[in-house]
């Protein structure tokens, strides 16, 4: 799997969502549930679903009840992109266990997927930035504010995409090496969460 690769199945995702462009649409993953692909799409819908959450959650007439609502919601995606990012890292620890580090070796300051992850967001970002650069009711200085940030975010993914393949080669050659680190989320954890517990207490 490379970068690309990657983000061909990131945009494939985006495209797909915004067929109908509703937060409520039913998801159907393309791809085999063994495979990696099959990760990274689910992993981009989470984070294109929660993107536009962030949207609609900024609705300055939006009703307060909503608000609730759709904050749980933004809650319950932050836990599922976490987990999705963790079990991206899992197929990875098992796709490189057979790599025997060199003595050398040096762990990188995020892991395979927590950089895929980012990935995902920027695939996010160029998609509507250009939404915005080629927007026609928008005036011609928006556009072309929107097209000097869009180009900004090319260049990001053109270095980022870059770095993710030199540390999956790396990683295959020994020189770098991973540890799975769990994100330990206390927020949701009722036994760790002192509202949650002084509340049910």
């Amino acid at each position: 799997m490379t970068s690309a690769q990657a983000f061909n199945i990131f945009e494939q995702s985006i495209r797909t969502y915004h067929v109908l462009d509703s937060v409520d649409q039913a998801f159907e993953n393309p791809f085999d549930a063994k495979t990696l692909e099959h990760l990274l799409y689910r992993k981009n819908w989470i984070d294109t679903v929660q993107w536009h959450y962030e949207d609609l959650i900024r609705e300055p007439s939006i009703d307060p009840v909503d608000a609730v609502a759709l904050k749980r919601k933004i809650d319950a995606s932050n836990q599922d992109r976490t987990d999705m990012v963790e079990y991206i890292d899992s197929y990875f620890l098992k796709h490189f266990e057979d790599v025997t580090p060199l003595t050398d070796a040096t762990i990188n300051t995020e892991s395979p997927a927590w950089a895929i992850d980012r990935l995902s967001i920027l695939a996010l970002k160029i998609y509507h930035m250009n939404e915005e650069a080629t927007r026609p009711s928008a005036s011609d200085a928006h556009r072309a504010a929107c097209a000097t940030k869009l180009a900004v975010l090319q260049e990001q993914k053109i270095d980022l995409s870059t770095a993710i393949d030199q540390l999956l080669a790396d990683m295959a050659a020994g020189k770098k090496y991973m540890k799975e680190y769990k994100q330990m989320k206390m927020y949701n954890d009722e036994s760790l969460n002192p509202v949650l517990y002084k509340k049910n207490s």
